[in-house]
């Protein structure tokens, strides 16, 4: 399908080839239980598409410990003002009325894979068919960090409103330093849509951006990767001519400390001081999946891209999506629910006895992240990457042609980035 922008902005992804069983009375009892941990986009989005595409047949969990989600997805933009926390804030009411998933909020501690077990805070030793695991990023240690005093704002919620109240207290033409963690992190725009957002708040406040005060605010963005990791013709042209007496990008700057008390964030490039510290740490699988086997030596889960199965030969019918997977695709909402599309697919063919390895769906396991970047108080940028599956590799890899960028930040991309997220937003939460 050529990209326009009427079919970006409408892009939710759907697992190519999905199965759909109709035709039948719902059955009595579920041919197959699957028990889902977390509900963000990946959690949420394959246990709606579990209890659809199986017309009820298959009866799935959710555990939770939050109450409801906030949205990483737009969380930039309550930095400025334009959203509040409430905004980007789901329930998980509809999944539990709408599509009959139950909704269990308890913490889980440890998986045991030859057992099919699953430990919960509360409830203690669980068993389960499949279970997938969408449970997100863990952040590393950095010595001195205090995220009350030093937030790092990658988990939507009371960070983000603790870095919006840091930014409005902090002096008009004041000293604004961040981070950007080592690749690969949740979303890799991100932290350059943050600094561009810093730095029109500031220029804006203290005039320097529409020539009413002489001096200019500074943004200090020090980022551990060799260069800008997404939209790197946007961010740059941003950086240096938009923004370009603001911020300051320094590359390789790995983050070694931080004393959170002065504000100091000291890295292999020296060490920064700022009126506000935004330290974002290096990102991890969630420590369940570590402590049960499923990372082996690695940051992330190793996982079979097909049905999203983790590859340990322990964990048989434990499947890992979003954030924690580790298959080289980009760390995003709009990702996230792709990929939990496909894997439920997957998991409904299992339980009726079906492959998923026929060729027809070895050549439409595709997957796409795309997201826009407000660079302005009223324009924004997108960005978008399609991958497919490659059966010579066994690995997911960038479609040729399909990695694309917007010519130039716009109000009108602005605008078409509310009806984007509002349609992935219903796609995973309605």
């Amino acid at each position: 399908m050529p990209l326009t922008r009427r079919n970006f902005i409408q892009m939710v992804p759907a697992s190519a080839a999905a199965l759909t069983l109709t035709g039948g009375a719902k059955a009595a009892e579920p041919i197959h239980h699957v028990t889902v941990l977390g509900g963000g986009f990946a959690g949420c989005t394959v246990a709606k598409y579990l209890r659809m595409w199986s017309n009820g047949e298959i009866a799935v969990t959710l555990i939770e410990p939050n109450s409801n989600h906030v949205s990483c997805i737009m969380s930039n933009l309550i930095l400025n003002k334009r959203l509040k926390t409430t905004d980007l804030t789901f329930e998980y009411n509809d999944l539990q009325v709408k599509y009959g998933v139950e909704v269990i909020h308890d913490r889980a501690k440890r998986i045991r894979g030859p057992q099919k077990q699953l430990r919960l805070k509360e409830a203690g030793w669980v068993s389960y068919d499949s279970l997938v695991v969408a449970t997100g990023i863990q952040f590393d240690n950095i010595p001195g960090q205090d995220f009350r005093k030093v937030p790092h704002a990658w988990i939507a919620g009371g960070q983000s409103n603790n870095l919006r109240n840091k930014i409005n207290k902090m002096p008009d033409t004041g000293t604004f330093v961040m981070t950007v963690p080592k690749a690969p992190y949740r979303c890799p725009p991100g932290p350059y849509e943050r600094a561009c957002i810093v730095a029109d708040i500031l220029g804006r406040r203290s005039g320097y951006l529409d020539g009413s005060g002489s001096v200019a605010p500074r943004v200090i963005v020090l980022d551990a990767n060799p260069g800008i990791m997404a939209e790197k013709g946007t961010f740059t042209s941003a950086f240096n001519d938009l923004y370009g007496d603001i911020i300051e990008y320094i590359p390789n700057a790995q983050v070694e400390s931080v004393d959170s008390d002065n504000l100091i964030v000291n890295t292999s490039q020296g060490s920064f001081a700022g009126d506000v510290l935004n330290v974002i740490p290096t990102h991890g699988a969630q420590n369940i999946l570590r402590v049960s086997g499923l990372t082996g030596d690695s940051r992330w889960a190793d996982v079979d891209p097909v049905t999203y199965a983790s590859t340990n030969t322990l964990f048989q019918d434990v499947y890992v999506i979003g954030d924690a997977q580790g298959t080289g695709q980009p760390k995003s909402g709009h990702m996230a629910n792709a990929q939990a599309k496909i894997c439920a697919d997957s998991i409904i063919r299992t339980a009726h006895g079906l492959s998923s390895y026929t060729e027809e769906r070895l050549q439409n396991i595709t997957t796409n992240s795309a997201c826009f970047s407000p660079i302005t108080y009223d324009q924004a940028s997108w960005l978008t990457a399609v991958y497919s599956y490659n059966p010579d590799t066994g690995s997911m890899g960038l479609v040729p042609g399909s990695l694309g960028e917007a010519h130039n930040w716009s109000s009108r991309n602005f605008n078409d980035m509310f009806t984007w997220s509002d349609n992935l937003f219903a796609d995973t939460f309605k």
